[in-house]
């Protein structure tokens, strides 16, 4: 079984147990908006950008909010969930293993976190080295506006620049939370930032905004 396929299957076991109406890492989500855009992520992307385009606040996209009321009773959430579960449509996309583990486990992450009390999980071996490998293009998104450089440490697994500058900070902790770190959930992620004074501090303030 591929990586992404394991992390799916652990993403909806916390899927069935949450509470729709919990709070999420993602600004105006709750769970339950959380599975609808992970749901039209697979099966209606038009959606997702129709919404992108409107520019809407969180928790205001239109499609997105049609999705998650849609699911409002037990039942709906429920029927949500499986077709989650069920995996990408056929022509999706999405049925890529690479364009997946670092979603779903950012926002299997959102789930867990959003109340501030989860403790990290421990991710297997394999698992983590997968995420590592992948996480290369996401992190370079991620730190594209850094007023500095910025280099990834993974113990155990070396280093990995993903922004370019005349100075820079290195950021480590575990494979998770640097992908967390990397796509702005950056108070919730535990990471370690080094380097020089001047770029940390810019880094540092570059990062709470």
């Amino acid at each position: 079984m591929a990586w992404v396929e394991t992390e799916r299957a652990e993403l909806v076991r916390t899927l069935r147990e949450a509470d729709p109406l919990a709070p999420t890492l993602c600004e105006g989500w709750d769970v339950r908006r959380l599975l609808a855009h992970l749901v039209l992520r697979e099966h209606a992307p038009w959606k997702i950008a129709a919404d992108a385009v409107r520019r809407p606040k969180p928790g205001q996209e239109v499609h997105l909010g049609a999705e998650a009321a849609a699911a409002g009773t037990p039942e709906g959430y429920a029927a949500l969930v499986d077709r989650f579960a069920a995996g990408p449509a056929r022509f999706s996309p999405y049925r890529l293993d690479a364009a997946n583990l670092v979603e779903y486990v950012i926002h299997h992450e959102d789930i867990r976190r959003g109340d501030g009390m989860a403790a990290p999980r421990e991710l297997p071996a394999g698992q983590q080295q997968a995420l590592w490998k992948q996480l290369g293009l996401m992190a370079r998104m991620g730190y594209r506006t850094s007023p500095v450089g910025v280099e990834l440490a993974l113990p155990g697994s070396g280093r990995r620049r993903v922004k370019n500058g005349a100075s820079s900070v290195l950021v480590s902790g575990d494979v998770v939370d640097l992908a967390l770190h990397s796509m702005g959930r950056r108070s919730a992620a535990n990471v370690s930032i080094e380097g020089g004074g001047e770029a940390v501090r810019m880094f540092r303030q570059w990062a709470t905004r």
